[in-house]
């Protein structure tokens, strides 16, 4: 379809595959705040796995914008039925509208699924494009007469974009680890940064892990074998059932990243008496200076305490060290990292609601949920596990 805001031309995709693979990168490639989960290696394999398609409420209407044979925009839309997946909550919203007797599902989300990652949603060669990307998801939105729009964990292109169309911003708070500059020489080096009793805490845990017999290697990229793969599903798989869920993922979503994005993993394998009994699963941007990683999953087959922590926390910071990665992002929530030195940022999405008077309604419970994740801030930087540098007096 024709883009009214300029001479592009909209096409919607059904199936991410849809769209040629070496265009999506590329856009990628140049975007600010990018993250391997908006490759289009990920996002089919979320899609041909059955983990994010239609099957299970995620029906993909991915966004292109063209002109002639060159891509210009692009970005992964899906009608959902439901807010599982998503990490930023609007059951309230949906329960408020069925109360009013209508219907909040459909609604449109431009996000990657299961995946509170921040970064670039809109991909764009330019912010005129992005804009006209934005403006052609809104008007699909309206065409589709869906309830609403919800861009999750966008970057500040993004945000810049979607405030300058009106819609509404949302804040939540995650906790990321930064790797000081120049970057620690060792996991003792990072310790020194932090305050005496978190110090002595973080000992503690990693020694009770120790005591128990507990060892673990790092894998990276194509160095997982199909059976480093089978035990971390296994793993992942238990931790979910544990909770009364059913994963998110399949193992065929695993199986493609083990083959297309092989170079974006790194597994955490606890072992004891030489066999595994837990496991973590992380990302990263890439395995060196200057990269990030993006803890995501894991699991245990038997019970060690504290081994959470070591698996999920102390071994990927350890790594990240030694590879001189500048960053590791926590996931979504968990005051609880505060005491592991990840420290809070503030993250983004933007919103738009079709019916206007609950789009009045949602902006003003926006602005002081807005009020409160500020304050929630201030008081989370009061009590940060940094030693604090001496008075000036």
């Amino acid at each position: 379809m024709k883009n009214n805001s300029d001479d592009y031309v909209t096409r919607v995709s059904s199936d991410p595959a849809q769209v040629p693979r070496e265009a999506w990168n590329a856009l990628l490639a140049i975007a600010p705040e990018a993250t391997p989960f908006m490759r289009h290696e990920y996002l089919c394999a979320l899609h041909a796995s059955g983990s994010a398609a239609p099957e299970t409420g995620w029906m993909p209407a991915f966004i292109t914008l063209w002109r002639g044979d060159t891509l210009h925009a692009a970005c992964p839309l899906y009608r959902k039925t439901h807010s599982y997946g998503e990490y930023v909550f609007d059951w309230a919203w949906a329960n408020a509208y069925e109360q009013h007797g209508l219907s909040y599902y459909p609604k449109a989300l431009v996000a990657v699924p299961f995946t509170p990652v921040p970064g670039v949603r809109l991909l764009a060669r330019d912010a005129p494009s992005r804009q006209a990307l934005l403006q052609a998801v809104l008007q699909f939105c309206e065409q589709e007469k869906l309830s609403s729009l919800h861009l999750l964990f966008v970057a500040e292109a993004d945000r810049q974009a979607s405030q300058a169309l009106g819609l509404m911003m949302r804040h939540t708070v995650q906790f990321h680890w930064t790797n000081t500059q120049p970057g620690y020489t060792d996991f003792d080096a990072f310790l020194s940064v932090l305050s005496q009793d978190k110090r002595k805490k973080i000992r503690q845990e990693r020694r009770k892990v120790a005591e128990a017999g507990v060892r673990f290697r790092a894998v990276q990229g194509p160095q997982m074998s199909e059976a480093d793969w089978n035990f971390f599903y296994r793993c992942y798989e238990r931790t979910y059932l544990e909770h009364g869920n059913a994963p998110y993922l399949t193992r065929d979503f695993f199986a493609r990243m083990a083959q297309e994005m092989p170079q974006h993993w790194v597994m955490f394998v606890g072992e004891r008496q030489g066999q595994p009994i837990a496991c973590s699963l992380v990302a990263v941007s890439e395995a060196g200076p200057g990269g990030v990683a993006y803890g995501r999953y894991w699991g245990a087959l038997e019970r060690v305490d504290c081994l959470h922590f070591e698996a999920c926390y102390y071994q990927p910071l350890q790594w990240c060290i030694a590879q001189g990665l500048r960053r590791f992002e926590g996931g979504a929530q968990g005051e609880h990292k505060m005491a592991r030195a990840l420290l809070p940022v503030r993250t983004d999405s933007a919103h738009w609601l079709a019916h206007p008077a609950f789009a009045d309604a949602v902006a003003r419970f926006l602005e002081r949920e807005g009020q409160g994740i500020e304050r929630y801030l201030d008081d989370l930087e009061g009590r940060s596990p940094l030693r604090q540098p001496p008075s000036a007096g």
